[in-house]
């Protein structure tokens, strides 16, 4: 495919077809269905008027969270949700999609290939401020019998850069263990291994943080037990790796840790494979102390 005219820029659905790295019949038509659902809930996100869905249900971040171990999903939650799962539908593609917003999975089509695994809309806490929020999915192969599933090896997008920004709310400074404490003090004065002073830069919305770390490097991080594997750490770990980076739970690879739950909570640790190699080094970084926080 000639994109020259293009300043070699593709489509998702160019990189996904024939032209591109040809994924197969299957997983382009689910990545359309997919695709079209995130545009359905950005139409809804960027409306004035349906916006207001995010403000019911309770606001601010605080921590409310259901006996299943999801978050208590706002309207704007369930809207997300239910955009997913129609377009999922749609496809025929999926046999089983599973939801931060639904305490079981759901089945789809019996003869579908494909498990997709979904935060439907992060940051949605935050919507009523006009904060970045998208969709965070994860596709599988569907397994015909219980087995491990190996992480293949493929080409990296690019190179996760080391330092010089750290995401994180430090306001849980006093609540850290020694050794977050101490790696936090030591990259702000520029004692670490990159050898500038670190500058925070913290958005509260996993999406955005995510995003700016793999344009301009450095480290996204919550060291408490509060971002769930399945939904949210497994697939931007899986992207964090392809960039040359790593995902950790602060003491070992995120992509090596088999799910006991569907909801099950870990610490995550984003960045380079040099800032979470230093990071770990410091052993004690995962944040035990959880008072239950408001905002």
């Amino acid at each position: 495919m000639d994109l020259s005219g293009r300043g070699g820029h593709w489509t998702l659905l160019e990189y996904a077809g024939k032209g591109g790295a040809d994924v197969g019949d299957d997983l382009a038509v689910l990545l359309a269905h997919i695709q079209h659902a995130c545009k359905r809930i950005a139409a809804v996100v960027a409306s004035p008027f349906n916006a207001e869905l995010g403000r019911h249900g309770g606001g601010g971040g605080g921590d409310a969270s259901l006996s299943s171990g999801r978050d208590a999903p706002k309207p704007l939650d369930i809207v997300s949700h239910d955009i997913i799962f129609s377009s999922l539908q749609s496809s025929g593609k999926v046999a089983v999609m599973a939801s931060e917003e639904d305490d079981v999975p759901l089945w789809i089509t019996d003869g579908g290939p494909f498990v997709v695994v979904t935060d439907p809309l992060d940051g949605s806490r935050n919507i009523d401020v006009s904060i970045p929020t998208g969709t965070i999915f994860g596709i599988y192969s569907r397994l015909a019998e219980l087995d491990h599933l190996p992480v293949e090896e493929k080409a990296q997008l690019n190179s996760l850069q080391s330092g010089q920004i750290y995401s994180v709310n430090d306001a849980r400074y006093f609540d850290w263990p020694d050794g977050l404490r101490q790696y936090i003090d030591t990259v702000r004065q520029g004692k670490g291994q990159f050898p500038k002073k670190y500058s925070a830069r913290y958005v509260c919305s996993l999406v955005a943080d995510f995003h700016r770390t793999l344009i301009y490097g450095g480290v996204v991080m919550n060291p408490r037990d509060h971002l769930r594997l399945v939904y949210e750490a497994n697939p931007l770990s899986f992207l964090v790796e392809h960039a040359g980076g790593r995902g950790s739970d602060g003491k070992s690879r995120i992509l090596s840790i088999q799910p006991v739950e569907l909801h099950q909570r870990l610490p995550l640790f984003l960045g380079s494979v040099e800032d979470m190699q230093e990071l770990e080094s410091y052993d004690n970084v995962q944040q035990k102390i959880n008072p239950g926080y408001e905002v």
